[in-house]
């Protein structure tokens, strides 16, 4: 086999000028590249506040990741402990885990926040435990969960930041029930009570948008998570006490889809270096900033990809025949299926 040598990629994004930048008018916002955690741009993307209603993106995961959308649950006293948005659910009516997560998401219910945190965990406290363990897994390190609904009036509410948003919202769009949900613009309840209209109105009014979610209260002001997919690059905008938020995401979106494009990093096909044998199955491509740089380097037996000095890939090396093998075998695939 003709030996092909892995050649050092220092590629530099190129960028688009943009002719009128968005000017952001609020206390923080991240822009985060989902795939990767990547964060392209921001401004005090690490402040500290109450998130308000967007911290129920935390109480749908921790749901969809311990029940099932077709569980039912009889509706408690955990009701009476929510005030503000809420479905208009009541005590003792039956209903299904799909009906509560959209009336979470789609509408902001906190009275089904609460019947969640109840239903998952058997009581609001316990659920709470489950939100700060699941920050943690993920690595909120700005984040503390007070509560299942994001309300704060009664004391600091549920405290995150931009980053730690972006960063949650990103994990779940991994998630294919939550995508579901967070991209739905309306919803026919199963037990009958009618049909809800998401309040992100940005998935009406931005072609690329997917998903997101509202929040606001008196203390916290306008809270906005989004996320937007464009040729294949997607992105989460946050943004917190922004008082044209809707606006400062579209615009913040397009701006960034012309500034931010995706680098091929390495073709498919075999590679040999240093006497070790490498199979990529796919092209790689990785968006990056403008300052940054991406390099490809074989360490001990290991192919690793980096931008700037932080790990985006890693592959481990093979035999050379199993590589031949399995890259011929993909080649054959593809004819097959044309």
């Amino acid at each position: 086999m003709k030996k092909i040598l892995l050649v050092l990629l220092l590629l530099i994004c190129s960028v688009t000028p943009v002719s009128a930048a968005v000017t952001f008018y609020g206390k923080a916002y991240v822009v985060m590249d989902t795939m990767s955690g990547n964060v392209l741009e921001g401004s005090n993307i690490h402040h500290v506040q109450s998130v308000a209603s967007i911290s129920k993106i935390m109480t749908a995961i921790v749901a969809i990741e311990n029940t099932e959308l077709t569980d039912e649950f009889v509706i408690g006293e955990e009701v009476n402990q929510a005030w503000g948005s809420g479905v208009y659910i009541h005590i003792g009516d039956t209903i299904s885990m799909r009906d509560l997560l959209h009336g979470l998401l789609l509408r902001s219910g906190n009275d089904a926040a609460n019947v969640i945190a109840v239903s998952v965990a058997g009581d609001i406290p316990s659920f709470v435990d489950m939100m700060n363990a699941k920050a943690r897994e993920i690595g909120m390190n700005d984040s503390v969960f007070a509560n299942a609904t994001g309300l704060d009036e009664e004391d600091a509410g549920n405290q995150s930041s931009a980053y730690d948003m972006a960063l949650l919202m990103s994990y779940c769009s991994q998630n294919p029930i939550f995508n579901d949900i967070a991209s739905a613009k309306t919803y026919k309840r199963e037990d009958g009570g009618g049909t809800w209209k998401n309040k992100n109105r940005l998935l009406n009014e931005y072609e690329y948008c997917v998903g997101g979610k509202t929040g606001f209260t008196k203390k916290a002001k306008r809270t906005l998570v989004t996320r937007a997919i464009k040729d294949d690059i997607s992105l989460v905008i946050v943004t917190l006490n922004c008082g044209n938020d809707f606006e400062f995401h579209e615009t913040k979106y397009e701006e960034c889809f012309e500034k931010y494009q995706k680098n091929l990093v390495l073709s498919k096909g075999i590679y040999q270096y240093n006497g070790h044998s490498f199979l990529i199955d796919k092209d790689i491509f990785y968006s990056v900033r403008d300052d940054q740089e991406l390099q490809v380097k074989e360490e001990n037996g290991t192919l690793n990809v980096y931008v700037s000095d932080q790990q985006i890939y890693e592959l481990q090396s093979e035999g050379s025949l199993s590589v031949i093998f399995r890259y011929w075998f993909i080649l054959f695939g593809e004819f097959l299926n044309g």
